[in-house]
Order: structure tokens, then sequence, then C-alpha cells
């Protein structure tokens, strides 16, 4: 049998519709879908509305909605198996069925991405679990493009980090096993975290029960190392809280933190991009005119100019722009030299491409002119020089004067406890008389609720008080795998060479480039396996003791001091399998091929990050391909948002 290609995410994305497919098909006739809204962007990211049409989806509801009609007699759930409120609401939904309809309907419930015994539980409780077919959808990595998997799970943020509740690092295990099933075990497992290290301690002992399980369906081929595959890099989250924090300021990174963008999609008002493709404004009073003024709009590497400008930091957006206006314009004038007819056929051909593309430059034009303007207004000047400030180590107490004045200027919460969470991340908490200060302002102006929202950002050490017991200049630890119990910023800044001055974003050669000037710690640390001696060049300048090896083969050498002043443990861990089958394998694959290097994000990444770890990836191309896994795309509100409490208990 041939060896298996390097690892393909669209064969994932067909596998989770095929499975999707399939469930609905078992469903004879015609049905109606209700569906947990969470699931509803990532389900559409790998198939459409009129594909579920053809497998008999009449209607889609919400499950949120509680609106289910009885107009047909087959009735399919399709929700989170991990959220008990979800199972509650369906076993309610069932009832009510079951109650108030003429119809006796055939009723199937499908949990994403495995059936639970809670659910399970719950289900009987009500009565209703003799009455139903029960099915699971094993929809665990969705890719969000070529080189970017995400899991089908909402809000993993804050129940890893605010509930302390490990369900994602569960599933990210789940998610990543079937991938050494197809391609064989990661011959390295390397990362920093606890968290990270529960995950490998969690796919080891999923490897082990396979390894024990006859029927398993890791073949012999699964448990040898990967040929194509070098190594699987995991990275906590709370190894680098500072960098999702800050503003993010490539071109779709500005994108998600002025309008948000989920599962690929970004809803933009009409005012600024315009109406859809021949569609006209209507002039109509009532919904139909509310539901005009917002327009969603795909973001993803199916846009060409999109995918050229995502990347890119937003300061050269508009050169980029330019060149591409002035390009179509010379290929459309073009067609006044055909002189044959064929050269005119050809022309007519392209026209669709070219129509396309001049709709996609006026879009990306309105959205970075929108952007402009937000850029250039004072308040984003004085935020960004506040975090600018933090990041490159100057005293905090200096910028308390900026975040009280930003405070009475009465700017949305999220923007000061970023700020605040910002300076506690990279200082090891505020002083306590300063921290004091801050919650009682933001409790006179933002209301006596965010008592609950303090305490979150404490319990998730994002807004902590600096003590003694908190030495912050000083890096915690020296022995075995338990290294700081804090990141020190100040002490990496000069090791991981974090502060770069002199950035080149037109042409930029570090990542630097993505937050102008400060290079993301989490990608520093990746960059620390994949590109170690660009890395030691770069912090300590060529020296005759750097590692002459490759890479891989050397894991986290060379940095283990730098290592010990990044929160969580270190590990290095290798997959071994039967050596005789191990060097067939290698005698049969060759070792020129290029090899894909995973990176997994546990707690999220940032769209600035994915930025970064793609420029690290274009740096090794045709040695190492950078495939980029996480538990979910995040940036500054999320992570604060997770904490915000949503009541509204009176202001002070």
């Amino acid at each position: 049998m041939a060896p298996h290609p390097g690892m393909d995410t669209d064969a994932i994305k067909d596998k989770v519709r095929k499975d999707l497919l399939d469930l609905l098909e078992g469903v004879r006739g015609k049905k109606n879908l209700v569906i947990e809204q969470s699931l509803a962007g990532p389900i559409g990211l790998f198939v459409k509305f009129s594909t579920l049409q053809d497998y008999g989806v009449d209607k889609v509801f919400f499950l949120e909605n509680d609106n289910l009609d009885a107009s047909q007699k087959n009735v399919v759930f399709l929700a989170s198996g991990e959220k008990a409120n979800q199972c509650i609401a369906i076993a309610g939904q069932i009832k009510k069925l079951q109650q108030t309809s003429s119809i006796e309907h055939e009723i199937s419930v499908i949990w994403v991405p495995r059936r639970t015994l809670v659910c399970n539980k719950i289900l009987e409780e009500a009565g209703v679990l003799g009455d139903i077919s029960v099915e699971a959808l094993p929809l665990h990595f969705i890719p969000l493009d070529h080189d970017v998997l995400t899991l089908a799970y909402d809000d993993p943020f804050t129940d890893l980090y605010l509930r302390k509740d490990p369900t994602s690092i569960f599933l990210a295990a789940q998610a990543l096993m079937p991938i050494q099933h197809k391609y064989g075990l990661f011959p390295r497992i390397i990362g920093k975290g606890d968290n990270a290290r529960r995950l490998m301690e969690l796919l080891l002992r999923m490897r082990s029960e396979a390894a024990a399980d006859e029927n398993a369906a890791m073949s012999r081929r699964g448990m040898m190392p990967s040929a194509s595959i070098e190594s699987l890099i995991i990275i906590d989250r709370e190894a680098d809280m500072a960098t999702p924090l800050l503003t993010q300021l490539t071109y779709e990174g500005l994108i998600d933190e002025m309008f948000g963008i989920k599962n690929n999609q970004a809803e933009i008002d009409t005012s600024i991009i315009g109406q859809a493709p021949g569609q006209q404004p209507k002039a109509q009073s009532g919904a139909p005119q509310q539901q005009s003024l917002k327009r969603k709009i795909q973001l993803d590497s199916s846009d060409k100019l999109y995918d050229q400008l995502r990347d890119a930091n937003f300061a050269i957006v508009g050169p980029l722009l330019n060149k591409v206006a002035r390009r179509l314009a010379g290929e459309y004038e073009s067609r006044h030299g055909a002189k044959s007819t064929s050269e005119l056929r050809e022309f007519v051909n392209k026209l669709p491409g070219y129509q396309a593309e001049q709709q996609s430059l006026k879009t990306h034009t309105n959205l970075t002119e929108e952007a402009l303007k937000y850029t250039q207004t004072d308040i984003f000047n004085r935020i960004l020089e506040v975090q600018q400030n933090l990041v490159s180590g100057s005293d905090p107490s200096s910028q308390h004067d900026t975040i009280e004045e930003l405070i009475t200027r009465d700017l949305p919460l999220p923007t000061i406890l970023r700020l605040l969470c910002l300076e506690s991340t990279i200082s090891g908490g505020l002083r306590p008389k300063d921290l004091d200060n801050f919650k009682r302002q933001i409790l006179h102006a933002y209301g006596y609720q965010h008592l609950l929202t303090l305490h979150n950002l404490e319990k998730m050490g994002l807004l902590v008080a600096r003590t003694a017991a908190n030495p912050f200049y000083i890096p915690v630890g020296g022995g075995g795998a338990s290294e700081s119990k804090i990141t020190n910023y100040n002490a990496l800044r000069k090791s991981l060479r974090l502060i770069v001055d002199e950035v080149n974003e037109q042409d930029p050669n570090d990542i630097a480039y993505v937050y102008s000037g400060y290079a993301p710690l989490s990608v520093r640390l990746v960059q620390a396996i994949i590109q170690k001696q660009e890395l030691l060049t770069l912090t300590r300048g060529l020296s005759a003791d750097a590692p002459s090896t490759s890479s891989a083969a050397t894991g986290w050498q060379g940095f283990e001091d730098v290592l010990k002043s990044v929160k969580g443990e270190t590990f290095n861990r290798i997959q071994k399998g039967d050596e005789a089958a191990v060097k067939a394998r290698h005698m049969l694959t060759g070792s020129g091929k290029e090899k894909t290097v995973v990176v997994m994000f546990l707690g999220g990444i940032t769209r600035t990050e994915i930025a970064a770890l793609r420029f690290v990836g274009k740096k090794l191309e045709g040695r190492k391909r950078v495939v980029i896994c996480t538990t979910g795309v995040i940036g500054g509100k999320e992570v604060v948002g997770a904490a915000i409490e949503k009541g509204d208990f009176g202001k002070g």
C-alpha cells in the first residue's frame, strides 16, 4: 500500500460532511432540522443549505428560539452533547411536540461531537429517551482554511480558564487522534504549559487504549511514527496571555477588532460596503429594510484579493489595493487592443473573473477606508500608545493617567479591561494601591455588577495584585518539569527579542511586523523549535556552539534557560514504534520530502498569530509545512468578555 501523502485538511472537511449527510439520509423522507445556534456557523463551513435540502431537510429552526412546528413527521435535533442546558431544551421541546401535535413524530437526536452520559440521563428522566433515536456526529476539527483547523466547540476559552472545565482538552485530544490514525504517530510531541502537558498525556493514554483494543481503528501504520508529519507542538494560551490583549494590526485582525469575524464571515453595515451585487436597495419600511442594513461577507482564501491582504500589516493595505486597482484597469482596457475574434473571445471568458475581482476590490477598499477612519482617531492612537509602552518595558505607572482619562471618557469597558489586564500580565500584577484605585473607578463608571467581572478576571489570573509571593523580576523555578508560575516578559523581552525596533512592514523579515514592532511570544516559542538556528542568530548572534542538527531533532535545545521564564510545564516526548517497521517506512518514503509541523494552540489563537505562523511557514517552504490547529480563534474582546458580567444591578 502506498504511503499517505502530506496532511490533507480538505479530507477532514469531506469526511465530516459525509458523516453529517449519511446521518440525515438515515432519516427517510422530509424532515425538519432543529440546530443549536452555535453549531450553525461551523456546519455552514462545509455544507450548504441547498445540500441539506437535497437530503430531505424542509425547514431549519434554531433550538434556542423554541419555535419548532409540526409540519413534518420527521424531526432531527442537532446539538452539542457537552452542554446540559441544550439537553434540557431538547427534552422540553420533544415533550411539547408530543403533547401538542396530532401527528406521531419520529424524532432523532444527533449529539456533537459525542453522546454523553449526562445527556442520556436528562432525556431518560424527562421520559423521552425510549421514544427517540440517538446518534453522534464526531465533528471535531473544521478547516477554516487550507492551513487552519478549529474545534467545533463554543467558547472553549471561558470553559478552560474561567470555569476550569477541561472538556476542550479532551476534545482536542479526540480531534488529534484521527490524524495519528491516518498519518501515523506524531514522532515528537513538544509543548509548553500545564494544559498542554495534560493534552500530551491524554494523547499518550488514548494511544495505549487504541493499542490494547484489538478492534481499534488504529492500524499497524497508525502505531508507527508518521513519515509525513514531523512533530506536534502544543502551546497553552496561559503561557502568553499578553498577545491576545493587544490590538491586532494585520488587515484581518483589524477587521476582527472592528466588526468581528466568525466562521470566516463578518457582518458589515451596507452603508460601508454597499448592497450585495445585483441587489437593489429596498425602499419599503419595516423588517425587510432593517435586514438590509447588515450584509454578511465571506472572508477566506476563496477571495483571491483577501488572501493577499489578510496577513499584511494594515499600514501597507492602501498601496496594495492601489496596485491591484491599476492592474485591473489595465487588463480591462486591453479589450480595446483585441484585434481578432479569438482574442475578444478570450477577454469575454475572463470577464466574470474581472467582475468578481472588481467587486472584491470595491468591498475591501470600502473596508479599508472605514478602518482608516478608526485608526486615525485620537482614542485609537492613545490606546495603541499605552499598549506599545507596556510591551516595550516602560514604567507601567506612567500609563495610569491615560487609562484614567479613557475611563472618564466612558470608553467601552472591554477596552479599559484589556489595558489593565495587559499591564497586570506583563508586570506580574498591579501594585495593590493602583489596583484598588482602578477597581473603584470601574465600579463607579460602569456599575457595581462588575464586582463579579473583577472577581472573574482575578480568578483567570488576568488582573491581580503584585505581591511578594509573585516576584516578577526574578524568574521562578529552575528544576524539574514545572517551571515558572507566571510568564516573565521582562526577561523574555531580551532573551527572545520580543521587541524589534526597526520593522519593515512593506517587506517584513521578522514576525514582529504583525504588531508593528512586537513579536508574539507564543510564535517565538514555535520558532524556538522549527526555526531554531534563525532565532538563535536573531537573539544571540551566530555562535560556534549553536546547534548544527535539524531543529526537529533537538526539540527545545538551546532555549532551556529561556523556558524557565515562561509559565507552565515544559515537555518534549518522543513516540516510537516497531523499529523494523519504522526503517521499512523510511526506505519507502525517503527523507527529502516536505514534512508537516502541526502547531496546536490550546485555549485559542488570534488572527495576528495565525499571520505570524504563516510568515514562518513561508520561510520554511519546501522543507516544512505548518498546519495550525486550535480550540478556537479569539481576540482581546473574547479574553476579557469571558469575565464580564452581563447582568445589570444598577450603577452607583
